[in-house]
């Protein structure tokens, strides 16, 4: 499945710390926006699964500098499939939206 949106960049930390943090935080979202959310440890990947059509990824690899994490969304829609990437487009900015929350995030798992 190819995603809509992905992203990627680097924290000063090693990649098993990093994957604990990332679902940490996340799992303290639960409910609240994320009604699901699992961790693969061995495969250092977070799953968010929330609303009809929305999966986000988040898997951290290990990096020279310390860990790469990578932050992918997909449409997992299973009626409407079609409609998600209209109505994103309509959505000015998505991609850059993304992006501006992903830095944030980086720079609070850092």
């Amino acid at each position: 499945m190819k995603p809509m949106v992905e992203v990627s960049g680097i924290v000063a930390a090693p990649a098993d710390v990093i994957v604990d943090r990332v679902f940490e935080y996340f799992d303290s979202q639960r409910g609240r926006y994320f009604p699901a959310v699992e961790i693969d440890r061995p495969g250092r990947t977070v799953a968010l699964q929330g609303g009809w059509w929305f999966r986000g990824e988040y898997t951290v690899d290990d990096h020279p500098a310390g860990s790469r994490v990578t932050h992918r969304v997909y449409n997992v829609a299973t009626s409407m499939r079609w409609g998600v990437p209209l109505a994103n487009r309509l959505f000015i900015g998505f991609r850059r939206k993304v992006e501006a929350e992903f830095e944030e995030f980086l720079k609070r798992l850092g």
